[in-house]
């Protein structure tokens, strides 16, 4: 009789032979994994016999398309209890795992949040939903409506401002987290992910520890491990640092409103909480140890702390805290030290927030047993798109050394990592230019380089920099002052784009200060990843009145010299 083909090939046998294929190749891989079968010998040789006489029923050809359908349907036979393991429930672990499980992989996802100092905790999710950019933009927001009551006055408005409620602020705050919080939970186990509220730590490469918080110790393996644990704040390493004060981990839960403030640290982080402190009515102090916003175009840095300043936030430049003391009545006791004279001073304050950087959370993962390199300086790991140096284990996020330390970053990173690996993709994330905006009370957007590195790298004789100053038409009928300054400035935001001269003009950095900068930039990030030049700019039609069409009109540039100040729309 004819030999049977692949399209007669009955369901049921594809399925026979799928499971002997599935099996054998179950027995390979722990062969090459531990060097031994972990099953008993009498059934390999059963096992093998079946796969044997399932396949005599083919004729060759029906067999070998038979067995490539069946490798394509099972390319990852392993004898591991999931095909991922993501270590971090933060943002974009979540992504990750949340794709991967889309993807037909089985996936479980650690998280566990130790507490900080203080003993704050929080939910599923991560920094940016908990303790960052979730909660710090809406006491940003918080801090917007309270500098607005002079606007409504302005326009018409009788309004009567009786001061700002700072614990029904941060309830309504965390109970919008905590809905946060459950719809991840949900999203996991709608899409199939196993949830482990347990902290995970490397026994071996294919192998961890799932610490639960009563002690309990469950061991699980994984064909594929990426980690995502993220980073959390770091601490002074001087006197009464962790017992006075508190970090981002704290804020935003604060039961009590947090007086007068000291913020440590020149980071965005010290400058947007000292922001919004200020516009909720808390008397708000800065100290700088060097430049604010390292690593932003210093220009607009400066212009930023200008603008605080004049706006009611304190700035001790060049300080340094060296002591903190817990006195009587709740105070905190400051010593500061001056970084240029050497002299020391004491202050109190009500609370003191550090904000003098971030640590990736590493330490106790025991990634030496997976053989996993870190950077020693600041325990981070280095990747080559988001692979280590172990080849099944990842990461992605702030984790990353010398990545952006950015919600969106971490997002796009994991689904494009998992596409590759389970479904053959071949998109790689793009880590240059990258979109981003500080929160601080006049806002700050920008993409690309900022005027020193554009100079550095091209040359300043290949860069230009077209620049213009202005106010947007909703400030103009409130002229309200006070201590002197004017509620809304003249000339307080700021546009400006820096091209490349030997590129035609290719925009290599925008930035922006002013209202809503994050959804200004937003939209130019798809133009310059698209290679805008500056022709491109001044070619598109600008929305009339806004403040983003003052990038459609720049002409210009700084070393001309003509002043860029507006005086009308």
């Amino acid at each position: 009789r004819p030999a049977p083909t692949y399209e007669t090939v009955s369901h049921r046998t594809l399925k026979r032979l799928w499971f002997a294929h599935s099996v054998l190749s179950t027995i390979s891989t722990r062969k090459s994994a531990y060097g031994q079968s972990p099953l008993i010998p009498e059934l390999v040789r059963e096992v093998a016999e079946a796969g044997k006489a399932t396949a005599r029923v083919f004729c060759c050809s029906a067999l070998d398309q038979a067995t490539a359908l069946v490798t394509k349907m099972t390319p990852d036979v392993h004898p591991y209890d999931y095909d991922l393991v993501v270590i971090g429930g933060g943002s974009g672990g979540l992504a990750a795992a949340k794709q991967a499980a889309k993807l037909g992989a089985k996936v479980a996802c650690l998280d566990f949040v130790k507490p900080s100092p203080r003993g704050s905790t929080w939910g599923l999710g991560g920094t940016c939903v908990n303790v960052g950019c979730i909660p710090k933009k809406l006491m940003h927001q918080a801090g917007i409506l309270g500098e607005s009551f002079s606007d409504a006055k302005e326009y018409g408005w009788h309004v009567c401002n009786d001061g700002h409620d700072w614990n029904k602020m941060v309830t309504s705050i965390q109970d919008h987290i905590g809905s946060l919080n459950f719809g991840y939970r949900t999203a996991l186990r709608d899409n199939g992910v196993t949830y482990l509220n347990a902290f995970g730590s490397f026994i071996d490469a294919h192998t961890l520890a799932a610490t639960k918080k009563n002690g309990k110790i469950e061991t699980i393996t994984a064909n594929r491990i990426l980690i995502a644990v993220g980073g959390r704040p770091s601490y002074l390493d001087v006197p009464g640092a962790e017992e006075c004060c508190i970090t981002s981990d704290d804020i935003f839960s604060l039961p009590e409103a947090p007086g007068r403030t000291l913020c440590v640290g020149a980071s965005y982080i010290s400058l947007e909480t000292a922001g919004f402190l200020t516009a909720l009515g808390y008397d708000t102090t800065v100290a700088i140890r060097s430049i604010p916003l390292r690593g932003f175009d210093t220009e607009i840095a400066e212009k930023i702390v200008g603008y605080m300043e004049r706006h009611g936030t304190k700035f001790m430049r060049d300080s340094q805290p060296c002591a903190f003391e817990q006195r009587a009545g709740g105070k905190i006791a400051v010593k500061v030290k001056n970084t240029v004279f050497g002299n020391e001073f004491e202050t109190e304050f009500d609370t003191v927030i550090l904000a003098v950087g971030r640590h990736a959370v590493t330490a106790g993962l025991n990634l030496g047993a997976a053989g996993v390199r870190v950077n020693p300086r600041n325990g981070k790991i280095p990747c080559v798109d988001e692979v280590t140096n172990i080849s099944h284990i990842y990461a992605v996020g702030d984790v990353l050394d010398t990545r952006q330390e950015l919600t969106p970053v971490a997002i796009k990173a994991g689904v494009n990592l998992v596409n590759r690996i389970f479904a053959g993709g071949s998109i790689k994330m793009d880590y240059d230019l990258v979109p981003t905006t500080v929160f601080t009370p006049i806002e700050y957007g920008c993409i690309g380089m900022s005027e020193e590195l554009a100079i550095e790298t091209f040359g300043d004789e290949n860069v230009e920099i077209y620049q213009s100053y202005f106010k947007p038409l909703e400030w103009a009928v409130n002229h309200v002052e006070h201590d002197g300054v004017a509620h809304r400035e003249d000339n307080a935001c700021y546009a400006k784009l820096i091209t490349n001269l030997a590129d035609d003009e290719r925009v290599v950095g925008f930035h922006y200060v002013g209202p809503n900068a994050g959804e200004v930039t937003q939209g130019y990030a798809v133009a310059m990843k698209m290679g805008a030049k500056k022709s491109d700019f001044d070619g598109t039609v600008g929305i009339h009145p806004t403040v983003s069409e003052e990038f459609t009109i720049l002409s210009i540039t700084k070393r001309s010299g003509v002043d860029a100040t507006k005086r009308g729309c």
